[in-house]
């Protein structure tokens, strides 16, 4: 998986409100955290700007944080530096997980963000959770988050523009997704997502990035997940919602 490199400067405009502070994106997890000693060992292996492995490490959890991105993982250790949280940053793709971590160190692993569609078709989906697998312990847990492509393809290309600017930082700025929905699941998808900011003259900078895609099937999830030695404890699917949770236990 790669990307992320341009839009790792603007990442914040990605992120919701109520997830941008690092206490409140951890407290989104409340309910399946509350399963853990707090100080237990945790991956976030899609980790993007740091907002969730900060807010985990400020509870006394220990932290290791990796993303395939360089600038995504810099951007974290930056966050961590300035907030004095102890996470430790790595750059890993999901496939290198196991060169960098021993079998079932974690006690829970995260992989968030609407992530995983960027592994390369169905069997570098396999390949990505198959190493979260292995980096987990027995009876621990693999919470993810998705989008509902059912409905992401039901609507077809097309192209989202915010319908009013976001602040962050004192800056603000307009998101922009354009999508290129292929005509089969299997086919590569492609999302280019621009960050137009305003400044106070009203001049506009815009950073973007078109991203590759491999959406799947709510059912496929659910078997490649078996596949891997993860059984599903909690899911929130619904083919009327924008994204869902899943939370996958190993056997």
């Amino acid at each position: 998986m790669t990307g992320y490199e341009a839009l790792a400067e603007v990442y914040e405009w990605l992120i919701s409100d109520a997830k941008l502070a690092p206490a409140d994106f951890a407290a989104s997890f409340d309910d399946v955290l509350a399963l853990l000693p707090s100080d237990a060992d945790v991956l976030d292996c899609s980790c993007g700007t740091g907002q969730l492995a900060v807010g985990l490490a400020a509870r006394g959890m220990r932290v290791v944080a990796a993303d395939a991105s360089e600038a995504m993982v810099r951007r974290t250790a930056e966050l961590a530096t300035e907030l004095g949280a102890p996470v430790r940053s790595v750059r890993a793709d999901w496939r290198d997980l196991p060169d960098h971590f021993d079998d079932e160190t974690f006690d829970m692993v995260f992989c968030v963000g609407n992530s995983l569609h960027h592994a390369e078709g169905a069997s570098g989906r396999v390949a990505a959770l198959e190493s979260m697998s292995r980096v987990l312990r027995r009876g621990g847990r693999l919470v993810l988050t998705s989008r509902t492509w059912e409905l992401v393809r039901s609507r077809g290309s097309r192209l989202d523009i915010g319908d009013r600017l976001v602040r962050r930082n004192g800056r603000d700025a307009v998101v922009i997704y354009r999508w290129e929905i292929a005509p089969r699941w299997e086919d590569e998808h492609h999302i280019e997502i621009a960050v137009a900011q305003v400044d106070a003259a009203g001049s506009v900078l815009v950073r973007s990035e078109l991203l590759s895609c491999w959406p799947y099937r709510y059912d496929e999830l659910e078997a490649e997940l078996h596949r891997v030695g993860l059984r599903t404890e909690t899911s929130t699917f619904s083919l009327e919602d924008e994204n869902y949770r899943v939370v996958a236990r190993k056997v």
